[in-house]
């Protein structure tokens, strides 16, 4: 309980801090997030939340930036 508790207040928290960001930070920091949440999903089912945690946060920052430059390529902001 306690743990669930804790992870709806971390996902607040950076829900509500997001609002100050500029679009580049907002992609890259979504990325990485959903980056991590879907390697701890893998490395559990592996035996290794913690290392699928980092490896996906890793791979989505650089996939969020790499859609950022996209984005703006493209002419949007």
């Amino acid at each position: 309980m306690k743990r669930t508790i804790a992870l709806v207040v971390v996902a607040v928290l950076l829900v509500g801090s997001c609002s100050g960001m500029s679009n580049t930070q907002q992609r890259v920091l979504t990325g990485g997030a959903v980056g991590a949440g879907s390697g701890a999903l893998i490395g559990w089912a592996a035996g290794c939340p913690g290392c699928g945690a980092a490896i996906g946060g890793g791979a989505g920052l650089v996939g969020g930036y790499i859609y950022d430059q996209y984005e703006k390529s493209r002419g949007r902001p």
